[in-house]
C-alpha cells in the first residue's frame, strides 16, 4: 500500500472513530445500577456552625475505553432534619479533602438552611491524585484517534458531574428532585458548561476562567492561526486550544492532519460550547453567569465573544485570569456567585434581580470616543465604570495575556437619561481600542446585602482603516 493510501486510511480512522457516536450516552449516565457504589462513610451527623448529615462514596463514572474504569469519590451533604430538595454541585475538591467531613461556608449554610443540599466530587487532573499513568494513556489514545470518549477533558470530567447527580438522586431517603446548580473555575467551569448542554437535570451554571464560545482560533481557522503564529513571544499550552489545553501538535505528531483537527473541532463543537446552545438552554430556563477574565489563557478570545455573543451574561474583572492579580480599581466587593446561587434556589426570598447584559454604542468624535451603555428600563443598576486598552495584541497571543489594562485607563461613568456615558481620549497613534464597562446592583437576602456586577459586551473599535 502506498504512502498516500495509508494517510487517507488514517484520516478516515481519525474521523469515524471520533464521530461515529455522541460524546455522552445519557441513558448510561442516568442509570444508577451501573454506579457500582462503594460506601466509604455511611450517612452520619456532622456538628458545627450548622448540623448536617453526610455520606462519602466512590462511584464508577464509566469506562474510558474497554476495561479502563474511571472511578471518583462523591460526598453528599443534606440538612440534619429533612431531605434536601435539589443541590449545589461542584467538582472542586480532591480525594484527600473529601475524606474529611465538609464544613459549609456561609453561602452553603444559607442553601442548607433553605433545604438545598451539597454534592461535592473531583474534577481534577488524575495525575494530581496519583493516577498519572491513566492520564498519560488517555492523552496518547486521544492523539491517535481523536475519540472524545477517551479524552478526560471531553468525557470524564463532564460525565463525573452528571453521574454525581445520578448518585445523589439514588439516595431517595435524603434527596428529593429539584434544582441543580453547578459552579466552579477553570476545568470546573468548563466541565459544567459542557455538561449542562446534555443533562436537563442541571438548571444553572456559574463558571469562571473557562471557555464559553466557538471562536475561529478554537475551530482551527486557517487565517486566525496564521495571525497567531506570526505574533512574537512563546505561546503557552492552552491558548489556541479548542476547549482547554492545546492538543494540536500532539495529534499532528501522532499522524493526524490539520484537516482532521478542523473536522474534529467543527463536528464536536455543538456538544461543547454554551454559545451554540443558547436557544435550547434559555428555553429550559437555565440560569447562567460567566466570569471569563480579561487576561486568561483559557478564555483568550474576549473581543470575538463580545461581538458575536453580546447577550451571554458575563462579569469581567479587569486584568483577571489564571494567576492574575487584577486591576487596582476592580470591584473588590463583588459577590456574584453567592447572589447567583441564592437567587436561583430561592427567587421569591431574594430582593432584586441580577442585572442582564446591557447594550453598548460608541461614536468617534475627533480625538475622543463617546461610549453609551443602556439597560432595559427599571433594571435598577446603581453604578458604572469603564475600562479601556489601546492596540491590544490579537486573541490568544502572548502579549494579549501579558499586557495589562493600565492603572489610569478607567473612569466612573455618568448616568444621563437612560444611559451610562463616558468619553475616552484617543491618542493619535492608536489603531484600535478595546473597552467594557461594569455596572453594579445590590441585592438582599435574609437582610444581608449582596453586591453584584454585570459587564457590557467586550467591544473592539478599529480607529484606522
Amino acid at each position: 500500500m502506498d504512502k498516500i493510501a495509508i494517510i487517507t486510511l488514517l484520516s478516515l480512522y481519525f474521523y469515524f472513530s471520533a464521530f461515529g457516536m455522541k460524546v455522552f450516552d445519557m441513558k448510561e449516565i442516568r442509570n444508577p445500577s451501573t454506579l457500582q457504589i462503594k460506601v466509604l462513610q455511611d450517612w452520619h451527623q456532622v456538628n458545627g456552625v450548622i448540623q448536617t448529615r453526610q455520606k462519602l462514596v466512590t462511584i464508577n463514572v464509566g469506562e474510558l475505553w474497554p476495561g479502563q474504569e474511571y472511578r471518583i469519590p462523591v460526598r453528599m451533604v443534606v440538612p440534619a432534619n429533612r431531605k434536601a430538595k435539589g443541590f449545589h454541585l461542584t467538582g472542586g475538591s480532591s480525594p484527600s479533602r473529601l475524606e474529611k467531613d465538609a464544613r459549609p461556608n456561609p453561602n452553603e449554610r444559607e442553601l442548607l438552611e433553605g433545604g438545598v443540599g451539597l454534592v461535592i466530587t473531583v474534577v481534577q487532573e488524575p495525575g494530581t491524585y496519583g493516577q498519572r499513568a491513566l492520564s498519560q494513556a488517555a492523552e496518547k489514545r486521544f492523539a491517535k484517534t481523536l475519540n472524545p470518549r477517551v479524552k478526560i477533558q471531553y468525557w470524564a470530567w463532564p460525565a463525573t458531574l452528571m453521574r454525581a447527580i445520578t448518585t445523589a438522586y439514588a439516595e431517595k431517603d435524603h434527596f428529593d428532585k429539584g434544582k441543580v446548580a453547578v459552579s466552579g473555575g477553570s476545568k470546573n467551569g468548563a466541565s459544567p458548561s459542557m455538561a449542562i448542554i446534555h443533562d436537563e437535570r442541571m438548571t444553572a451554571v456559574h463558571a469562571t476562567v473557562s471557555p464559553i464560545w466557538d471562536s475561529p482560533l478554537r475551530l482551527n481557522d486557517d487565517d486566525a492561526w496564521k495571525e497567531l503564529r506570526a505574533q512574537p513571544g512563546r505561546r503557552g499550552g492552552f491558548t489556541g486550544g479548542h476547549f482547554g489545553p492545546n492538543f494540536n501538535e500532539r495529534v499532528l505528531d501522532a499522524g493526524g492532519t490539520w484537516k482532521d483537527l478542523q473536522n474534529f473541532a467543527r463536528d464536536i463543537s455543538d456538544q461543547v460550547f454554551i454559545s451554540r446552545n443558547l436557544k435550547a438552554l434559555r428555553k429550559r430556563g437555565v440560569d447562567m453567569l460567566f466570569h471569563p477574565g480579561t487576561h486568561d489563557f483559557v478564555a483568550f478570545d474576549m473581543a470575538w465573544g463580545g461581538k458575536h455573543h453580546p447577550t451571554i451574561p458575563v462579569y469581567l474583572g479587569a486584568n483577571s485570569g489564571h494567576g492574575k492579580r487584577g486591576h487596582p480599581k476592580s470591584e473588590k466587593d463583588q459577590q456574584n456567585k453567592a447572589a447567583f446561587m441564592l437567587k436561583h434556589f430561592f427567587p421569591s426570598k431574594m430582593k432584586g434581580n441580577l442585572l442582564a447584559p446591557p447594550q453598548v454604542k460608541s461614536e468617534r468624535k475627533g480625538k475622543t470616543l463617546r461610549v453609551s451603555v443602556s439597560f432595559t428600563p427599571d433594571s435598577g443598576e446603581e453604578s458604572g465604570r469603564i475600562w479601556w486598552i489601546y492596540d491590544r495584541a490579537p486573541d490568544g497571543s502572548p502579549n494579549y495575556l501579558s499586557e495589562m489594562i493600565p492603572d489610569n485607563q478607567t473612569k466612573e461613568m455618568k448616568k444621563m437619561g437612560g444611559s451610562w456615558t463616558a468619553t475616552i481620549p484617543l491618542p493619535a497613534t492608536a489603531k484600535q481600542i478595546d473597552f467594557f464597562s461594569n455596572h453594579g446592583r445590590t441585592l438582599s437576602y435574609n437582610k444581608n446585602a449582596y453586591k453584584t456586577y454585570i459587564s457590557s459586551p467586550y467591544t473592539r473599535v478599529q480607529l484606522t482603516k
